[in-house]
């Protein structure tokens, strides 16, 4: 099981988002229970602290998850660093909301690139390691609000695609025996969402059957269950931690 402390030991991983949020959160599960984890981030600062406060071993990694030249070289540093790579999670997000009256095209690209682009780039640059392993797993980060959120036509449809890039590529890299899953939470209590206007999380609350956000770590523990031996016969799914939310 996933909750066991030896369930990731000795296995090599890369989060990419990994400096705070969900991303940080499931580098600490990984790396208690035993795995070498690279920590990617835009923000290189963030990813170095994190690496240092969680010790063991642990790599951090700039990258930008929209540009192919950075994805090749953060696989590299793994690949030099920890020999090889067992599993993948694309984390990494931003948010440009605004109405579909209003909404620019930069703030439609910045977030379907890092999102759609950005998960796919790193599907990718990772398959030729994660083909190697004899346990490859990609997680990808899609979301509730890939049934529809206001204000954010870009990040629904980005998420929304998300799901269909993962089942794509579970069916493609099957025969080498990697699996391929998303996770899609609910409102996370992350830095992403704590500037939100109180009376949009008011609305939220009363769509959450739990009454409640997530924790980050909740969210981590689903992502480290789907990269572990306990999920070797789990592929083409899309898990939603999301507290019994409501949709349209």
């Amino acid at each position: 099981m996933t909750g066991e402390p030896t369930a990731h030991e000795g296995r090599s991983y890369l989060v990419t988002g990994g400096a705070s949020g969900i991303g940080r959160a499931t580098a600490e599960v990984l790396a208690a229970r035993g795995a070498r984890v690279a920590i990617a981030d835009l923000d290189a600062g963030g990813a170095r602290r994190t690496a240092a406060e969680l010790g063991g071993h642990t790599l951090p990694v700039t990258l930008d998850v929209a540009d192919r030249d950075s994805w090749q070289a953060a696989v590299a540093a793994v690949e030099t660093a920890f020999g090889g790579l067992d599993g993948l999670v694309n984390n990494a997000g931003i948010t440009r909301d605004r109405t579909l009256a209003r909404m620019s095209d930069q703030e439609w690209r910045q977030v379907v690139d890092v999102h759609l682009r950005g998960t796919w780039l790193g599907c990718q640059a990772a398959r030729r390691l994660l083909s190697a392993s004899d346990a490859g797993s990609i997680v990808n980060i899609s979301s509730s609000g890939r049934h529809g959120s206001f204000g954010q036509t870009n990040y629904a449809a980005a998420k929304a695609g998300v799901v269909g890039l993962t089942k794509t590529v579970a069916l493609e890299l099957a025969r080498a025996g990697v699996r391929c899953n998303a996770v899609a939470p609910g409102a996370v209590d992350t830095p992403m969402i704590r500037d939100v206007p109180e009376p949009v999380r008011e609305n939220w609350l009363a769509t959450i059957t739990l009454g409640r956000l997530a924790r980050p770590r909740e969210i981590a523990e689903v992502v480290a269950f789907l990269l572990s031996p306990a999920a070797s016969y789990i592929t083409a799914q899309v898990i939603d931690v999301n507290g019994g939310e409501l949709h349209l």
